[in-house]
């Protein structure tokens, strides 16, 4: 990237808008280097400490805007922090993490401050499924305490690993909460069904929910699983409120994710159940 920008407009203190030949509208970020500049003046990439393009107009146009509306040392701190999730991964963050963790993080302090709390209902299924970005989302909220001395919640653990990972897989937020809604379904339904209370620390629950996970994305992606005829007339005979329930639950995937879902996942499914009625 050419090392010489032209400033375009400065959001605060700490970023402003620049130029660039190549890549157009830039964003550059760094303590104070929005200090007294003006349109039109150069600034040398040397000069920020991060910077990135955000190559869609809407996307350049709301980071723009929440700018306006978050304090300058939050975005700082932000800034520290994407850097060292960038750090921690071996893949390329998606840029739109700049927009979407700061609003969530700015936010979360704001309600935090009002004394509001928001119950994170996916917490323990986050920290089975995306153990990685669960451990870099614990330190992130380390460092906003260490910068701020706001203390959030531990359920936000939860949602900052999610925003983590949608930035590594560039998967839409959306999909990976109506998948963890869909797994909380399941769950209550195998509560429900055999009148328990599963410990959802225990290592058989943590198969469960990496194995509904992992259904889930096979049906997305159209896989097809083997199904093991002699073993399925086994656990269809032996244990039969297992096996039942493990059909109801294929049919909520099939209706949830409207996608047919291969008959063999009830049988891998009754396996799990099982297991977890033996330990009850």
């Amino acid at each position: 990237m050419k090392s010489t920008f032209l400033v375009k407009k400065v959001l605060n203190n700490n970023v402003l808008i620049a130029t660039h030949d190549e890549y157009k509208e830039t964003v550059m970020i760094g303590k104070g280097i929005g200090f007294g500049k003006k349109g039109g003046e150069e600034i040398t990439e040397t000069s920020a400490e991060k910077l990135f393009v955000l190559h869609n107009e809407r996307e350049q146009e709301q980071y723009k805007m929440l700018l306006t509306q978050v304090d300058e040392k939050i975005v700082v701190i932000m800034n520290d922090i994407i850097s060292y999730i960038q750090h921690h991964v071996k893949t390329p963050l998606n840029e739109h993490i700049h927009i979407s963790l700061t609003d969530h993080i700015s936010f979360a302090i704001k309600r935090v401050k009002q004394g509001m709390d928001i119950n994170n209902p996916f917490l323990l299924e986050t920290k089975v499924l995306y153990p990685t970005e669960y451990e870099l989302a614990r330190h992130v909220l380390e460092m906003i305490k260490e910068q701020t001395g706001i203390s959030l919640p531990e359920g936000e653990i939860g949602f900052v690993a999610l925003h983590i990972h949608t930035a590594i897989t560039a998967r839409d937020l959306s999909e990976i909460n109506r998948h963890s809604a869909l797994i909380q379904t399941i769950i209550s339904m195998i509560e429900n069904g055999f009148s328990i209370t599963l410990d959802k620390e225990s290592l058989n629950y943590m198969r469960l929910i990496r194995h509904l996970h992992f259904a889930i994305e096979r049906a997305n992606k159209g896989e097809e699983v083997e199904e093991p005829k002699k073993l399925a007339e086994l656990l269809k005979k032996e244990y039969p409120l297992c096996y039942n329930l493990s059909w109801k639950v294929v049919k909520v995937m099939q209706q949830a994710l409207s996608r047919p879902v291969d008959e063999a996942e009830a049988v891998y499914l009754t396996m799990h159940l099982q297991r977890l009625m033996t330990k009850i």
